[in-house]
């Protein structure tokens, strides 16, 4: 694990850097297109990139090579518009933006994860039956409901929550996971009390906190590197191997984890998204587990956006720009 021991100001005007500014933005419209054209594509039936060949060059297909042109057009227009624009001044921009986004998951996985385990337990001890009656009941019994009434307001609740907030709540989030382990063997062995739930909640709270905390850990330079050669290279060569590198596997990682999971609408992030998938656990569980398979396509999109950033302080780097973020190992 690693902590950023020295930020040093970033200025927004530098050397100018077209040909990297555009290839890592061209990233980022990319993306912002993929996943437009992917809800297109599951909820409205819209035909993929290449349906406009097809379908005849007709109205409907050429929708989404359009969406991806116009991304390309504004990205393009931004980095033309804006030549002195540092590079790492991008790359803070980006991190910042990605940070906004990993606090906003944190807050919405903290909201849903309680509301639902609360919502699970008044299912399982039929106290809706009792406060609301059988009608309504069976209303909290249905994914399709608990998703869009009580997921979704939670959802809204943690981005509302992450505007005023600067924590990413990764140490919260794993003190949370502690106590929702330490529930479950006090339940357990003193009142002989278990329910699915409990457990689905742990999973819940883990898999957001290995999925959304990897992007701030590729920041903080916290994973794990085989640096025999790499630790003795000097500032410029190391920037060289980390651009390299973020394009030809992180970048590259990302955009496979997107295609695979979003290629359709039975694809393994799209299709539990569309049926609100629940557990085996079914009725006695937290209906949750399409909200793990958004996990994988958040991961991935964070991951995507975290190498943009770094591909551009790696470029930066190389070129022996100013405004190098010192990292050191943290002391045991």
């Amino acid at each position: 694990m690693a902590q950023s021991t020295h930020t040093p100001e970033v200025s927004k005007y530098g050397q100018p850097a077209p040909i990297a500014r555009l290839f890592g933005w061209f990233m980022i419209a990319a993306l912002g297109a993929f996943l437009i054209n992917n809800v297109l594509i599951v909820a409205y039936e819209m035909p993929t990139a290449m349906g406009f060949l097809s379908d005849g060059f007709s109205l409907n297909g050429m929708v989404t090579p359009a969406i991806y042109l116009i991304a390309f057009i504004i990205a393009a227009y931004y980095v033309l518009t804006n030549p002195d624009n540092a590079l790492r001044y991008d790359a803070a921009k980006l991190h910042r933006f990605n940070t906004f986004v990993v606090r906003a998951m944190f807050w919405s996985v903290f909201f849903v994860g309680l509301a639902d385990a609360i919502v699970a337990f008044m299912r399982v001890e039929n106290i809706f039956v009792a406060w609301l009656g059988e009608e309504q009941a069976r209303a909290f019994g249905r994914s399709a409901f608990v998703a869009p009434y009580v997921h979704m307001p939670m959802i809204a609740l943690g981005i509302v929550v992450a505007m005023f907030t600067r924590t990413l709540g990764f140490t919260w989030l794993a003190l949370l996971i502690v106590a929702a382990e330490l529930l479950i063997v006090l339940s357990r062995f003193i009142f002989s009390y278990e329910q699915a739930f409990m457990g689905d909640l742990v999973r819940y709270w883990y898999a957001a906190l290995f999925l959304f905390a990897s992007a701030y850990t590729l920041y903080e330079e916290g994973h794990v590197r085989v640096d025999l050669i790499y630790a003795g290279l000097n500032n410029r060569k190391k920037g060289s191997v980390n651009a390299i590198g973020t394009v030809l596997c992180g970048l590259t990682t990302a955009w496979v984890i997107l295609i695979v999971g979003m290629a359709g609408k039975t694809s393994m992030i799209n299709a539990p998204i569309r049926t609100f998938e629940v557990s085996q656990a079914g009725f006695a569980g937290m209906y949750i587990k399409y909200q793990m398979a958004v996990f994988i396509g958040l991961f991935a999109i964070t991951m995507l956006i975290q190498f943009v950033s770094y591909y551009f302080d790696a470029v930066a780097d190389r070129r022996d720009e100013p405004g190098r973020r010192e990292i050191s190992p943290v002391s045991h």
